[in-house]
């Protein structure tokens, strides 16, 4: 990681010099804006640490400089005049931190390691966005494992053939998504795509949605209203949960696929329309045809091309692409800047089953997003029951030891291994820290020597 450090005071640039050199980061240090901006052009800082009072172009103008023209540059100020005014500017134009001289070298070292791993989790979402544009994607379905490959490959066979099209899959994996794909890459692409739950309507209200009716059908009709399938005229119709259709309406639904019209409740005259199929269902179509429950006929007219959809289970090489791309979409409608989601958080959603699928995986992240009080999700922000289940998909329980040795090494990690700020956090003398490190294995000679 390159460093920049940007201070008219040569006593600032070599303290900070001595302090973040011990990072093993590489350092180059400035004493004007000018100075630094014409490098940055050449080659991009990662991090700069950036004084406010400058000779010439001063600290915020650096910064507006920075975040309009090299916005992958992490900035953080350094000041001895600091003030509620100038903090607040430095925020909103996008400054990562503000710290007040005297500095405190510990905090400097904290602080670079928490800037540069937030540039890191944005800089794996920007390359995992752009490889979810480009190989990831079909329509709004997301996946790159072998089976999610496969049901792109039969919606890129089937679109253009103007057949219909039946759907097989559990709850929540994303049987709309592949009917909107189909309709999309089809020539009916630029006519309407109408969705009907089979599910969603009481059996006598099912042929007034469906077909329509006639202004005076019954009491209640003010005003002739066209149905669904009218209204998808030259498009295409989603018939979802197609299982749950009652088998009185099925006879009805089988004519208007064979005779391509449908009647007004209350009409008499039929109207032609001309209209793509996709039905789609979680229940055993075969099994309800065998106790009477769903016509036979109408099966094969739906069932011209079957696509069977895996649950996540079935696809979990595609989990980190979806937690990932589902992030990015709810830090956009929160309004919220989530780089990631840390390894803790991410092993918990691995472990999970997802009986509710992707749909299940999308509440879980929304929900997280929403309630993340830090750039980066961690098991914190997940439901308390999937903290749980992963208590128990984990295994045996952790002696005191254990938990002792994890939580010590996680705190290292986070400090970047500065005993000074480690010790801070777990409120442990230097002496005691050092012999539970040994103890565990987690020392390290380098760090023996830390600056306070």
């Amino acid at each position: 990681m390159r460093v920049a450090i940007v201070d008219d005071e040569p006593i600032v640039r070599n303290r900070l010099q001595s302090a973040l050199t011990k990072q093993g980061y590489a350092l180059e240090t400035f004493g004007s804006g000018e100075d630094f901006l014409e490098s940055q052009e050449a080659c991009q800082f990662d991090l700069v640490f950036l004084d406010m009072r400058l000779p010439g172009i001063n600290g915020i103008d650096v910064l507006k400089t920075v975040q309009s023209r090299f916005s992958q540059t992490e900035v953080i100020l350094i000041t001895g005049y600091a003030s509620i005014d100038s903090v607040i500017e430095a925020v909103k134009l996008g400054a990562f931190h503000y710290v007040a001289k005297p500095l405190k070298l510990d905090e400097i070292r904290h602080l670079a390691n928490k800037a540069l791993e937030r540039k890191r989790l944005l800089d794996e979402n920007r390359e995992l966005k752009t490889q979810i544009l480009n190989d990831y994607v079909w329509g709004e379905m997301i996946g790159n494992g072998q089976r999610i490959k496969e049901v792109f490959g039969m919606i890129s066979k089937v679109a253009p053939l103007d057949c219909n099209v039946f759907i097989q899959g559990d709850s929540g994996t994303g049987k709309e998504l592949v009917a909107r794909s189909i309709h999309r890459e089809s020539r009916r692409k630029d006519r309407p795509f109408v969705a009907f739950n089979c599910a969603g309507f009481a059996e006598d209200l099912i042929a007034s949605e469906l077909f329509g009716y006639q202004r005076g059908a019954f009491t209640g009709a003010s005003a002739t209203k066209m149905g669904i399938l009218e209204t998808a005229h030259e498009g295409t119709v989603f018939m979802d949960e197609i299982g749950d259709m009652p088998l009185s309406m099925q006879g009805k639904l089988l004519r208007v696929i064979q005779e391509r019209q449908i009647i007004r409740v209350g009409a008499n005259k039929p109207i032609q329309l001309d209209l793509r199929f996709i039905a789609a269902t979680n229940k055993d179509l075969k099994r309800a045809i065998s106790e009477g429950r769903f016509r036979e006929d109408l099966y094969f007219r739906l069932n011209v091309v079957q696509i069977t959809l895996p649950n996540l289970m079935e696809r979990k090489e595609d989990i980190p692409i979806l937690i990932r791309h589902f992030i990015t979409k709810y830090s956009r409608k929160f309004s919220k800047r989530i780089c990631g989601i840390d390894s803790a958080a991410q092993k918990t959603l691995l472990a999970y089953t997802y009986p509710g699928n992707v749909r299940e995986l999308e509440n879980i992240i929304e929900r997280a997003v929403a309630l993340a009080e830090t750039e980066t999700l961690t098991v914190k922000d997940l439901p308390a029951d999937l903290r749980d289940y992963s208590v128990t998909t984990y295994g045996k329980w952790l002696t005191w030891q254990e938990r002792e040795h994890e939580y010590l090494r996680k705190v290292l990690e986070y400090t970047g291994h500065d005993l000074g700020e480690t010790s801070r956090i777990l409120k442990l003398p230097r002496t005691t820290l050092w012999r539970k490190m040994k103890k565990y294995g987690l020392s390290r000679s380098h760090n023996k020597n830390c600056l306070t």
